[in-house]
């Protein structure tokens, strides 16, 4: 989707906030890498795939990050990347293509598990029901969910591949994240189901 170029004051580096496969796959080069969350957000499969992780006839589910009560809802656990200045333009061009499907670019605050900022304006890409994005899927129950990561295969592989991969990922960086581990349960006992048929 077409965006306004991101403007940087010279010198200042580039800030990216991973929450799903940026985790597992980066993509880019970085300098440092700081583990840390979104406060008022929640991880959501409600983003469909047609050309990574689907296709337009059957897409899949990528995740997207939903506003949430802060108050009443954990922080969304995730990675930050900071790219020197001087790959930050080359590094905005990957994900312009990477993310291209995302209709919202946005800037935030992230936090360590005491609640203080360790970065100010990472960029992150979401995704929205606005009217522009074509592959939003939205809310969908758990068990729909799971069985369209278990079936949608795209370019990049399997939708299952994708959620498997950020579900390790958290895992390796300490994070619990309960919808994406039922998530990952259901799936594959979906997909053993399947095998023993």
């Amino acid at each position: 989707m077409e965006r306004e170029p991101l403007r940087l004051a010279p010198g200042e580096p580039l800030w990216v906030f991973g929450y799903g496969s940026i985790v597992w796959k980066v993509g880019f080069d970085f300098d440092e890498r700081v583990i840390c969350s979104a406060r008022g957000y929640r991880r959501r499969f409600y983003q469909g795939s047609t050309d990574h992780r689907g296709t337009p006839e059957f897409p899949g589910r990528t995740v997207t990050l939903e506003p949430c009560d802060a108050d009443v809802n954990p922080p969304c656990w995730g990675a930050a990347y900071r790219v020197p200045p001087e790959r930050a333009e080359e590094v905005l061009e990957i994900l312009e293509v990477r993310e291209k499907q995302y209709d919202k670019r946005i800037r935030l605050d992230l936090y360590d598990d005491n609640g203080d900022v360790v970065v100010r304006d990472a960029v992150t890409y979401i995704a929205t029901g606005a009217s522009e994005n074509l592959n939003w899927l939205g809310e969908a129950s758990i068990e729909e969910v799971a069985e369209t990561i278990a079936t949608a295969v795209g370019p990049s592989g399997a939708n299952s591949e994708y959620l498997l991969n950020l579900a390790d990922a958290m895992r390796g960086i300490g994070v619990h994240d309960p919808h994406l581990d039922e998530l990952e349960r259901r799936v594959r006992e979906i997909k053993e189901n399947r095998t023993g048929e």
